[in-house]
């Protein structure tokens, strides 16, 4: 009788035992399915901004006629439109997912620009030249102190005013306000190269 009463138990466990291992295995196939679905997607779209090299064209700055500089720079930075190539799809400035023809705006990239404030570079090489000695450049350049104090001493004797135009010409002095020299697209312009660690330096080849 024990026996008996004992098969009834036995197997209601196995019922359930096959019951969990039927819903652990599909558990697993909804989850292969999901992974499938997921690996098989269409990848995310680029911004326009991470297209490679080739797959957008930029214009040139806009040059001002007053500052020799690009247009709107602010903080040593302009922006220039580029245009993704035609037939690439990304999305643009604004967020939108957008399929360009090679006419439109799809980012702006920023360059390099100089932060001029109405000092001009030929003027105050004229004025050290031949208005130093009575401190002219240096009031041109927004140094009063030291304008009238070689307007006193005509120049520190001469010494002083010769030393400014070596200054001015090299352009290691310029206008007290950090700004930079309005210079002409094409002249003489100062370039301070700089060595970093990140400076790759090409191996000389002697013959």
């Amino acid at each position: 009788m024990a026996a008996r009463h004992g098969e009834p138990c036995s197997g209601s466990r196995g019922k359930k035992g096959t019951a969990a291992v039927l819903w652990s295995l599909g558990a697993v196939w909804v989850a292969a399915l999901t992974a499938r679905s997921v690996e098989g997607g269409d990848p995310p779209l680029l911004k326009c901004e991470d297209l490679r090299v080739g797959q957008y064209l930029c214009d040139d700055p806009k040059i001002d006629n007053d500052t020799q500089e690009a247009e709107n720079c602010r903080n040593h930075t302009a922006y220039v439109a580029c245009h993704p190539a035609p037939n690439i799809t990304c999305k643009d400035f604004s967020g939108n997912e957008t399929q360009f023809t090679g006419k439109g705006i799809g980012f702006y990239r920023p360059i390099e620009c100089r932060n001029v404030n109405g000092y001009s570079y030929k003027v105050a090489v004229t004025l050290s030249l031949f208005l130093g000695w009575l401190g002219a450049d240096r009031f041109y350049l927004g140094y009063p102190a030291l304008g009238l104090l070689k307007f006193c001493t005509v120049g520190f004797c001469g010494i002083g005013s010769l030393i400014d135009f070596i200054l001015i010409s090299m352009q290691i002095v310029g206008p007290s306000d950090g700004s930079s020299y309005i210079i002409d697209y094409y002249g003489a312009r100062l370039t301070r190269l700089s060595i970093t660690n990140e400076t790759f330096r090409k191996p000389q080849i002697y013959p």
